[in-house]
């Protein structure tokens, strides 16, 4: 099969859509498909990202990977989006490929960034599928990025909600790793939606074997860590993913728990990264930020930590919960988003009521005191880890794609691709 994915998200940049996106091409490789990834070029962005030349060109058998020109998304130079000036590249693409089915990642997002609908006006010219896949709560977002007053933001997002479900409803399919964002996008008006287990992990990297004595010193050189209960967070160090309310509620976690039994560790970068280090340090002995963290080291790490710690309360999905579980650690999480549908609260880890500040320091002082709840947690999220290893995930997708196509020859005769204009 040929596969066209444009995509907001891909390596360099470590995100839940870059990194899934990667494991994604690395196994239709194996599998003997060809594919064509169009996303934002990080180039300008190379003192951050001085290794981005390796996702760009034929980066394994049969995958070739273009950058598109990109731009600083809503300001923010750290994200980049697609240029509207990019499209015609895209379309070029597509005529050379000639794809069996396109494949959009985040699609809103890229309708901002390239004025029009990707992939879209291609696909119903040539009679193939193109299927759009939901990733990120972009709307819920809003009251963290948006410089607008608080009255404001509903009404923009149920605007911009209007917009989004327009967007995907114009897609043969909309794909959805969650069924509770699943229920949150009926709500907003999207029709065509259709859920499946689609996100995964190497589930032969993590394990918690890889657990092993003084790791963090013989790794890191941090030489007071592994004495101590280690709490470790992932992700971007950005307003959405909660910083704003743990800062303030490890004020109160120190005052009911002496901050000498635990240590912070931070893997992930982001704007935040320099208030979040200098606020925990001066709460907490032992804290340690790592910056931006390769895929490969990420299993380790989480092995010889002690709790998974999010206070994202808009994750479509959470997969960190179950890399977290795979190495036998337990998860503590706001009851809110797709992280819900992993954790269950008191078996295999904590959700705290969202914004809740005490909730959320009392049941942490539960998970630093008592070592016997934290492994009692670790071995049952060990137990409940599902299916979600990328060989399975990736042929349930690939399943969809195959489907989509059979039922566009159903309905219509496959034309011979066409040349199209570049509008």
């Amino acid at each position: 099969m040929k596969i066209a994915i444009l995509t907001s998200g891909f390596p360099p940049v470590l995100d839940g859509v870059s990194v899934s996106g990667l494991y994604r091409v690395q196994k239709l490789s194996q599998w003997g498909h060809e594919v064509l990834v169009c996303y934002p070029d990080y180039s300008p962005l190379a003192d951050l990202y001085p290794n981005w030349s390796d996702y760009v060109g034929d980066i394994l058998p049969g995958v070739r990977v273009i950058g598109l020109e990109s731009m600083p998304m809503f300001g923010v130079d750290f994200e980049r989006n697609v240029s509207w000036k990019s499209y015609p590249t895209v379309v070029r693409e597509l005529e050379r490929f000639q794809p069996d089915v396109i494949h959009v990642d985040e699609p809103e997002r890229l309708f901002f960034g390239f004025f029009r609908l990707a992939g879209l006006n291609y696909a119903k010219k040539v009679g193939i599928p193109c299927v759009s896949f939901f990733r990120t709560n972009f709307i819920e977002y809003a009251e963290d990025f948006l410089p607008a007053p608080d009255f404001m933001i509903p009404t923009i997002q149920k605007l911009v909600g209007k917009i989004f479900a327009g967007i995907y409803n114009a897609y043969d399919r909309t794909l959805v790793s969650s069924r509770i964002t699943v229920e949150k996008l009926r709500k907003m008006g999207i029709k065509n939606l259709q859920y499946a287990n689609l996100l995964g992990f190497d589930a032969g990297q993590f394990h918690p074997n890889l657990r092993t004595e003084g790791f963090f010193k013989q790794r890191y050189g941090l030489t007071d860590f592994d004495r101590k209960v280690k709490l470790i967070f992932l992700g971007r160090l950005t307003p959405d993913k909660g910083w704003a309310f743990t800062l303030r509620t490890f004020e109160r976690l120190v005052k009911i728990v002496d901050p000498d039994r635990f240590a912070v560790l931070i893997a992930g970068d982001g704007p935040m990264r320099s208030q979040i280090q200098q606020h925990l340090s001066q709460l907490i002995p032992s804290v340690h930020l790592f910056g931006r963290v390769p895929p490969a080291e990420v299993p380790a790490i989480l092995a010889n930590s002690d709790v998974h710690v999010t206070a994202s309360e808009k994750e479509a999905r959470g997969l960190t919960i179950l890399e977290a579980f795979a190495v036998g650690i337990p998860a503590i999480a706001p009851a809110a988003g797709g992280v819900v549908e992993n954790i269950q609260d008191g078996k295999n880890g904590f959700l705290y009521a969202p914004q809740d500040g005490e909730d959320f320091a009392e049941k942490l002082k539960q998970l630093i005191e008592n070592e016997t709840l934290r492994k009692e947690m670790g071995f049952n999220g060990f137990r409940c880890i599902g299916d979600y290893s990328w060989d399975r995930t990736v042929k349930n997708l690939v399943e969809i794609w195959e489907a989509e196509i059979a039922e566009k020859k159903r309905i219509q005769p496959h034309p011979s691709h066409l040349k199209i204009s570049q509008n």
